[in-house]
């Protein structure tokens, strides 16, 4: 009885705005694959919520809905509808919460990881979030912890190649990816579920931020 009401159980408004944040990530990389940007203010958002590792609630880690509004936006579609969405979104943020499983299992690569994002925080105390240095420095503990998993899928992100073949785009698309599994870690933390996704569709739309 205990397994069928924690499977059956209602998605909270915190569930659904870190479910968003999975699927904004995911939408911010096809989107800077695609078209080579995603602006600043997007940019400086994602770092946050990747560098911020104690915030007062999700809802302060996120700021306003807006900052999280694409993630918003693409969870209603495939909420409502998962054949008008965009396949690549969805395909990223399956990825996404499939790295945060396997790292989440891993203790030395959860170890790293955390040790390398207080060094980033660190650094972005005395540039900015999104300096360089920072955004390479992420890009960097990316590649030598997540990427380095073994694990029996990895996200390949499509997109303009000349675009891809950038070393800042790269390393922005990594930066991306790992705010994306920060949203899927703390998805998890207040209770989120893969049945939801599944059995309790209406009720994820019904806490999703307008």
């Amino acid at each position: 009885m205990e397994c069928c009401c924690v499977i059956f159980s209602r998605p909270t408004a915190d569930q659904a705005l870190a479910l968003a944040g999975v699927f904004h990530a995911a939408a911010l990389v096809d989107e800077i694959a695609n078209h080579g940007d995603i602006g600043p203010k997007q940019l400086a958002n994602a770092m946050s919520v990747l560098l911020n590792q104690n915030p007062d609630s999700v809802s302060s880690l996120y700021g306003s809905p807006d900052n999280i509004q694409l993630g918003v936006s693409a969870m209603r579609t495939l909420l409502t509808d998962r054949s008008a969405g965009s396949a690549n979104v969805l395909r990223y943020a399956i990825g996404i919460m499939y790295l945060a499983r396997k790292l989440t299992n891993d203790k030395a690569k959860l170890d790293e990881v955390a040790k390398g994002i207080a060094n980033a925080q660190r650094q972005a105390e005395h540039f900015s979030e999104t300096h360089d240095n920072v955004i390479a420095n992420v890009a960097g503990l990316y590649q030598d912890s997540v990427s380095t998993m073994r694990m029996r899928m990895r996200i390949q992100v499509s997109g303009n190649p000349a675009y891809l073949r950038q070393t800042g785009i790269a390393q922005r698309v990594r930066c991306l990816l790992f705010a994306g599994i920060r949203s899927a870690f703390l998805w998890h933390q207040v209770g989120g579920k893969r049945s939801h996704l599944l059995l309790r569709r209406d009720a994820l739309l019904m806490v999703l931020p307008k």
